[in-house]
């Protein structure tokens, strides 16, 4: 059961010797060492665009370094492809999984498996229960993957590599999408293997974790390894600073507030799912109130997605007298309707939502703010051009400018250019769908500092987010999804994570059955 080990005690698993990447006007990687020893857990680290992605992409063979040399247990190679990584015994699960929905676990696994890896195992399926077991991966072979939550299908990508008897597991924002019990599943997994002799490479932005979990850490900073450290000897703090400098002092909490008037309200809005493996939402009310924000955590799939929808008017069908804004009946108006009424709009996803990849970020400005620009059907570009180029300043968005296409911007930049964008029309109700996916420190401090801002100004923010902690840091009053269900409405300081957490499983639909 335990990983392929064919190290000797001084031999590292994994050594990088000087990786060097270079992309048309960027250097992604440059001179880049480190190793990992068997059975170590180590974190990557680093913001948006510090080169983290394009090396783990390296030693999986998804890109080959323009310099340098990797070694694996001792021996120079050149990775090819990731099915030469995977024959080498290197295994990576990605922040999104691939995963094919209508196949069964074991289907899904035996798509990664050559002919002569399926004839060594034999009976496939009693292999997967027999790691399930050995694991506590709960990880069952006939299952179909549209039936599983995220974590279990994250359990499924795991399961995919200790198949394939893997040294070293590369696991890439492994917590961004598990609730807080979930991740502590994760943790002894983790260090189960750890304790056999897999090596893992850990990247999260979430300090806490890394400071929790991991053996030692290397931050990389514009291409290049800038600090290393032993984790449980700092604090996320100190580690931020290593990261992006003091400009990202960690937000250590900030007062809560209380909302006045009810400004955003839903009275037992149900709607069926749109999609076929969609979650219809079930008789979800809330209040949301000016100069408050309300978060609403949860797995992904539990309703996120269509709740916004719903309320946005994005999913475009009529639902009478169930919506209000400010007194104003809206579930039979038309998003841009909403949009005039004073609410606006943050999707979680940045590129073709949030944003038209192609399009100027003046342009995109003018997709959700046209109005004081246009008159006649005539758009006064030297109008738009100004005010984006204030609001780049603004909001510290890294760019060449406002005629930059917004494809062209790190996932951090893009997010404060349209968080900011949002925010600069004064709404009532601002939604926000996960701000800070993917976003690194010194980007989240800016958005969290932005939201606040606006809410003290007496704006309504709706907190969507997959990230528990950033809840508890921004919420005044929090709730949970799970299935399509809205848990009970609290005071953030009057609950816990693991209360929420047990919500996010939906352990208050129980309580609401036996207490209709």
């Amino acid at each position: 059961m335990s990983a392929t080990n064919t190290t000797t005690d001084n031999t590292p698993r994994l050594a990088l010797a000087n990786i060097t990447k270079q992309y048309p006007g960027c250097l992604a990687n440059d001179h880049i060492s480190l190793s990992l020893e068997p059975g170590e857990i180590h974190a990557l680290l680093g913001e948006n665009g510090a080169g983290k992605s394009t090396l783990v992409k390296t030693i999986y063979g998804i890109v080959a370094p323009d310099k340098g040399t990797i070694f694996w247990n001792g021996r120079p190679v050149e990775i090819r492809s990731p099915a030469h990584a995977r024959d080498l015994g290197i295994g990576m699960v990605f922040q999104h999984f691939s995963l094919f929905e209508t196949l069964t676990v074991k289907q899904n696994i035996e798509l990664c498996l050559t002919p002569a890896q399926l004839h060594e195992i034999g009976d496939l399926a009693k292999r997967i229960r027999e790691l399930s077991d050995h694991y506590q991966l709960n990880v069952d072979p006939e299952r179909y993957v549209h039936s599983l939550s995220i974590g279990e299908r994250q359990r499924v990508e795991i399961m995919r590599c200790l198949v394939q008897s893997v040294s070293l597991l590369i696991l890439d924002e492994p917590t961004s999408v598990l609730t807080p019990q979930e991740v502590e599943g994760l943790f002894r997994i983790m260090r189960t293997l750890s304790a056999e002799g897999c090596s893992i490479l850990f990247i999260s932005h979430k300090l806490n974790e890394v400071t929790e979990v991991c053996h030692h850490a290397t931050i990389l900073r514009g291409g290049k390894v800038i600090d290393t450290c032993v984790p449980s000897e700092e604090t996320p703090n100190s580690i931020a600073k290593m990261m992006v400098g003091d400009l990202a002092e960690q937000d250590a909490g900030y007062r809560k507030a209380q909302g006045t008037k009810p400004v955003l309200v839903s009275k037992g809005l149900s709607l069926s799912a749109k999609q076929p493996f969609g979650t219809s939402l079930k008789n979800i009310n809330f209040e949301l109130k000016a100069g408050e924000i309300l978060g609403i955590a949860g797995v992904a799939g539990n309703g996120q997605d269509e709740l916004m929808a719903a309320i946005s008017g994005e999913d475009g069908r009529p639902l009478a007298n169930v919506l209000f804004l400010d007194g104003t009946e809206i579930g039979r108006a038309n998003a841009g309707k909403r949009r005039r009424l004073g609410l606006t709009y943050v999707p979680e996803e940045r590129l073709g939502r949030g944003a038209v990849p192609e399009m100027s970020l003046t342009e995109n400005m003018l997709l959700t703010n046209h109005k004081p620009f246009v008159k006649h059907g005539w758009v006064n570009w030297q109008q738009a051009k100004s005010y984006t180029q204030g609001l780049i300043e603004r909001f510290r968005v890294k760019c060449h400018g406002d005629h930059s296409e917004a494809r062209s911007l790190s996932g951090g930049n893009l997010q404060k250019f349209i968080v900011g964008r949002e925010i600069e029309q004064e709404p009532k109700v601002l939604m926000c769908s996960h701000p800070t996916w993917g976003v690194d420190v010194g980007a989240a401090l800016a958005i969290h500092q932005a939201l606040l801002e606006l809410r003290d100004q007496g704006a309504a923010i709706l907190l969507i987010s997959e990230d528990i902690d950033e809840l508890f840091l921004l919420a005044d009053r929090m709730g949970a999804l799970c299935d399509g269900h809205l848990s009970p409405i609290v005071a953030t300081e009057s609950t816990s994570i693991e209360q929420i957490g047990e919500w996010m499983a939906g352990t208050f639909i129980d309580i609401e059955a036996a207490n209709p």
